[in-house]
């Protein structure tokens, strides 16, 4: 059941319409029993995965509270048995392919074994969301949760189930204990993030991918320029496939009268690749961030122990986001870029006070957003090829180190859109930057929902756009959010 589906747009009024109904004591049974008819409606069997996921936490949660002298030892169980089911899922045939081919090229001809498994929906994130849990309960930050049926919701919660956010049991957890009621003015505050969301999967992120997917499907049939407009529309296809669904999470939550947290903000208006990934999947970075970067020593140490730090935590992201070497580049890379940024930090600032120019300088505030730009392109490549031989490729021809196969003459190529769409999706995108563009000095949702008839147009302008150039544009073909394969 897709956020985009006309099953989800029956689905979300009629939860909510019997969360409200309901007597208070029914409504998180409610939600648990909702939570779990909609991740089955993907792969049923999947379910008592996430319910022994869930078990495991729990249990181990309890024991930790009321055997501290061995909370070691549950919280290494929780860890080891939630990472082992990870493991066996998403990368027991990325191992044993590795194997293999360390074996192969010691002329040893012996084949590892693979499994022929389902990637179940979502795992990375409810794993992720639940191993939190642990490890808050570890340190003291909370408090065991002792009703199960509550903690199963809190893994399970299905606006932010599938990709997220992955929530923090301080954050959530509590909310399952108010008493929401009923207000008008949640299902309105909910509408705007939910309606933006759907406008920025169907309108911008969907028709990107027929770009994208044309192009890297066979990245030796087209020029350098064509790679690097596809890659261009890679960076703004996965950023709107992404956040639209946290925003329809966000929306479908707010509607219930949870609140979930931000995940992004306005991304490609960082300065830095360390700016930006405190702006991209917030989530998860500081997830990161706070189980295993700090952990690890953080800032804390000398500057090459910082340096690896950066690079031990951007490659298990990469590995996190796919059990492929071009994911593990791309995590690394992103690392490289930090450690670079913090080696030169001295010389660039030497030459920015010698150039007489202030922080907030115009012209270096836009150079900065290019060259960040620039640079989180060039991982994506890795990101989004097929291969590591297919993102090699790319780059090689971009930057001019190879010729293009890519034949002239077929340069007109349309490379899956036409031009009206072209035009179209060009200016959502212009809308998209203005939108984010003021939305990094001034809390543009909170402003607009104060209003009457900016806001109606608004709902109306969206839902227009979602009609005539969604589901019911020219050519439109229904995708998948791209972060459910993680």
């Amino acid at each position: 059941m897709n956020f985009n589906s006309l099953q989800y747009y029956l689905f979300l009024p009629i939860v909510i319409v019997l969360y409200y109904i309901l007597p208070v004591k029914l409504r998180n049974p409610l939600l648990l029993i909702a939570s779990y008819f909609f991740y089955m409606c993907w792969q049923p069997a999947y379910a008592l995965l996430m319910l022994t996921s869930t078990a495991i936490t729990y249990f181990c949660g309890i024991c930790i509270s009321r055997y501290p002298e061995r909370k070691k030892i549950w919280l290494a169980t929780s860890l080891i048995l939630n990472l082992a089911i990870l493991f066996f899922f998403k990368y027991f045939n990325f191992v044993a392919s590795l194997i293999t081919d360390i074996l192969s090229a010691a002329n040893l001809n012996v084949t590892a074994p693979s499994l022929d498994v389902l990637l179940p929906v979502g795992i990375s994130f409810y794993t992720f969301q639940a191993l939190g849990y642990t490890i808050d309960v570890y340190r003291g930050d909370i408090k065991a949760e002792k009703s199960f049926h509550i903690y199963a919701l809190f893994v399970s919660f299905f606006p932010q189930l599938v990709a997220g956010p992955i929530e923090r049991s301080r954050n959530l957890l509590p909310q399952f204990r108010e008493t929401h009621r009923f207000s008008f003015d949640n299902i309105r505050a909910g509408m705007l993030p939910f309606l933006w969301g759907l406008f920025k999967k169907i309108v911008i992120a969907d028709q990107l991918a027929v770009i994208v997917n044309t192009v890297y499907a066979a990245p030796e049939n087209f020029l350098p320029y064509q790679l690097v407009a596809a890659t261009i529309a890679f960076a703004f296809q996965i950023y709107c496939d992404f956040s639209a669904y946290s925003d329809i999470a966000r929306g479908s939550a707010i509607m219930l009268g949870f609140r979930l947290m931000r995940n992004f903000n306005s991304p490609y208006f960082a300065t830095s690749v360390k700016d930006f990934w405190r702006r991209w999947h917030i989530s998860l970075s500081t997830w990161f961030r706070d189980y295993l970067y700090f952990p690890l020593g953080g800032n804390r140490c000398s500057k090459a122990r910082h340096c690896f730090n950066l690079l031990v935590v951007f490659a298990v992201s990469g590995l996190w986001h796919g059990a492929a070497l071009t994911f593990v580049i791309w995590g690394l890379l992103n690392g490289i870029y930090q450690v670079i940024s913090l080696l030169t930090a001295p010389i660039r600032k030497k030459i920015q006070t010698a150039c007489h120019l202030r922080d907030n300088n115009p012209l270096l505030t836009i150079f900065r957003y290019g060259i960040t730009f620039v640079l989180i392109c060039i991982a994506w490549v890795f990101f989004r090829a097929d291969s590591l031989g297919d993102a090699t490729y790319i780059l090689s021809v971009i930057l001019g180190l190879v010729p293009s196969a890519g034949d002239l003459g077929m340069a007109h190529l349309s490379m899956g859109l036409d031009a009206s769409n072209k035009i179209m999706v060009i200016v959502a995108m212009v809308v998209l930057l203005i939108v984010d563009y003021l939305g990094l000095k001034h809390k543009l949702a909170e402003q607009i929902d104060k209003t009457i008839i900016p806001r109606y147009v608004i709902y109306f302008l969206l839902i227009a756009a979602i009609l005539i150039f969604g589901s019911y544009g020219v050519g439109y073909d229904p995708q998948d959010f791209v972060y459910f394969q993680f």
